[in-house]
């Protein structure tokens, strides 16, 4: 059996160590592509692989067809939609994520980002502090609860708002449940979003909710870029110059915001949420375990295609 660990942006080598051990431990050969530049190198080394660990690197029809052997790939993260489920689905392929392992990486990061913004960018002005502030978590997933979780410490009064989860999970975590996203953003000035790309929140969070935000707003967004409507949160900053956007997912009009908002607006210049030391290494042994389950027991609990 070989499995493939293709990432152009690569795990910490003490991760890729102990991916490496799972594999050779239950009898599997594992190859390596790492800051591949293009796209036929993958295409060349999918080509006898049976399995894939990727990260955030994109797996389309194209690669599914030069994978005749391919059974299965594991996008080391939750997020997975750069992976063509349609095609992985047609090619006979499961497809899985690793919920979880990378949560307290990302929950950390949203109240760094909180505290960069509510300072004022570090610019020597007086900021304002987060405890006693509202925060609204817009989707109440593995990352979500871990925003809670460290929401509590920094004395903040925390709501949610997801539609796929009971009002008892959030209160049992002393999280306020809302009924609806525009409760959530018209009673939290501090807004951090969880949701994935998919067809109902591609740009959902678009002019009407946000302007809904009380004063000194803060946005921050460590899900998706597609979730944002950019030239609608572009209108509303423009109008609002109390509103402040932070990111780890660049807009795709970047450069507009920085021209715009220099001090209003931040974004990392590459996704960092999962990039710990810890995460990867989480992240990376999931996936490799879950991939011996698979071959071993036919295990798909972590499936994410039909």
């Amino acid at each position: 059996m070989k499995v493939l660990l293709a990432t152009e942006k690569p795990f910490a080598k003490v991760a890729v160590d102990d991916i490496r051990k799972v594999i050779e431990a239950a009898g599997y050969e594992m190859t390596l592509l790492e800051k591949y530049a293009e796209k036929a190198q993958l295409l060349d080394a999918v080509k006898d692989a049976n399995a894939i660990i990727i990260r955030s690197d994109i797996i389309d029809k194209e690669v599914f067809e030069a994978a005749p052997n391919l059974k299965i790939v594991v996008r080391a993260g939750a997020g997975y939609d750069n992976v063509d489920l349609t095609a992985a689905t047609e090619h006979g392929v499961c497809v899985m994520n690793t919920p979880g392992q990378n949560s307290n990486a990302v929950a950390e990061l949203v109240f760094g980002m909180f505290v960069f913004a509510v300072r004022n960018f570090f610019n020597g002005t007086s900021g304002t502090e987060l405890k006693g502030k509202k925060l609204g978590i817009h989707a109440y997933g593995n990352v979500g609860r871990n925003v809670a979780r460290v929401a509590k410490g920094f004395g903040m009064e925390v709501y949610a708002y997801d539609a796929f989860c009971p009002n008892e999970a959030m209160e049992a975590d002393g999280v306020k449940p809302v009924a609806s996203a525009e409760e959530l953003y018209s009673t939290c000035s501090l807004i951090s979003l969880h949701l994935p790309a998919t067809a109902e929140t591609k740009n959902s969070i678009n002019f009407e909710l946000l302007s809904k935000m009380p004063k000194n707003a803060v946005l921050v967004n460590t899900a998706r870029k597609e979730v944002i409507n950019e030239s609608e949160l572009i209108k509303l900053m423009d109008e609002r110059n109390d509103f402040k956007y932070v990111t780890d997912i660049m807009p795709a009009a970047h450069m507009k915001f920085v021209e715009l908002f220099p001090t209003r607006y931040f974004s990392t210049p590459k996704k960092m949420g999962a990039q710990t030391a810890e995460a990867n290494i989480n992240a990376g042994i999931a996936a490799a375990e879950q991939i011996v389950s698979f071959f071993e027991t036919g295990s798909e609990k972590f499936r994410v295609n039909k």
